[in-house]
């Protein structure tokens, strides 16, 4: 009779299960049972099953602030972290190595700058004084200053995270766009083919993966991500800026509603993976992952 034997990669894989347990199960589970209950400051558990989840029904700020979230999301997602991303990453490696690291290694200094410092040179940026520099510039050509912040706030945000959530998107497409062999460019380049051709019949197709990884993670992190908006805006004016992230800490964290800032916070998982799944289905996963075929005539 064989001895059952534990795989040693187990031990290797254990102090990574344990992690995940702790650190992530364990919250979601917390999480969830909290969702069905009233608990606020007091720390009691007392369930009330889903009476959360109808008071969501009659929120009067969860249309705008899905509203905002809708379009601070996609409008962020499309205009920067993958489309200004994708850009920068085509036309840096189309130019000189040394110059397109330049480059790419300007557009990292915001990832590397603190959060709160950041958002306070965006306040001064488009602070509605003489001051600020948009209307300092502005004074140049003897226009008044504009209070931006007040006018166009969800537009404040928007820019204010798509100048850091490119980086992420730009280095993931460059280091896949010089992966490609370099055959491919040279035969295109024989055949006559344009910059223009060569983007859109080889560089886009053999990066199809990573614009996928990029688009999915990047809608995940900007749906539960508050920080700068939380710095520049705090959700305001009249909750203009107030996304779903922003109003689950609000409601848990101002409000002392823990149990219905939980539910908030079961609603925001369930719209990811919804997400996830749309994402997986429109990249055509089953055909990214499939393996290649060789087809001989």
């Amino acid at each position: 009779m064989k001895k059952f034997r534990i795989p040693k990669s187990w031990f290797f894989l254990s102090p990574m299960f344990v992690l995940v347990t702790l650190f992530f199960a364990v919250p979601v589970v917390i999480t969830v049972v909290m969702s069905f209950t009233d608990m606020d400051y007091s720390f009691e558990w007392n369930f009330i099953g889903f009476m959360n989840f109808q008071d969501m029904a009659s929120d009067f700020l969860i249309p705008k602030v899905l509203l905002n979230t809708l379009v601070y999301t996609f409008a962020t997602l499309s205009l920067f972290n993958v489309g200004m991303a994708l850009l920068l990453s085509l036309l840096t490696t189309s130019i000189s190595d040394r110059l397109g690291d330049f480059f790419r290694s300007l557009w990292m200094l915001p990832r590397l700058t603190p959060s709160v410092v950041y958002g306070l040179l965006w306040l001064w940026i488009f602070d509605p004084t003489k001051y600020g520099l948009v209307n300092n510039i502005r004074a140049w050509f003897n226009l008044p200053p504009q209070d931006w912040l007040h006018q166009t706030p969800m537009l404040m945000v928007i820019l204010a995270n798509g100048f850091i959530g490119a980086s992420m998107g730009m280095l993931i497409f460059t280091a896949a766009i010089k992966a490609i062999p370099i055959d491919y460019y040279r035969a295109a380049l024989i055949d006559g083919a344009s910059w223009f051709t060569i983007t859109r019949k080889i560089t886009l197709p053999l990066i199809k993966w990573q614009i996928l990884f990029v688009t999915a993670y990047q809608t995940l992190s900007l749906l539960t991500s508050f920080e700068y908006i939380l710095i520049i805006t705090d959700g305001g004016p009249i909750f203009r800026t107030e996304v779903w992230a922003l109003y689950t800490y609000h409601t848990a964290f101002e409000s002392f509603r823990y149990g219905y800032g939980a539910t908030l916070s079961v609603i925001l998982v369930l719209v990811g993976i919804a997400a996830a799944f749309v994402y997986l289905k429109l990249f055509g996963f089953e055909a990214l992952m499939s393996k290649p075929r060789i087809e001989v005539d």
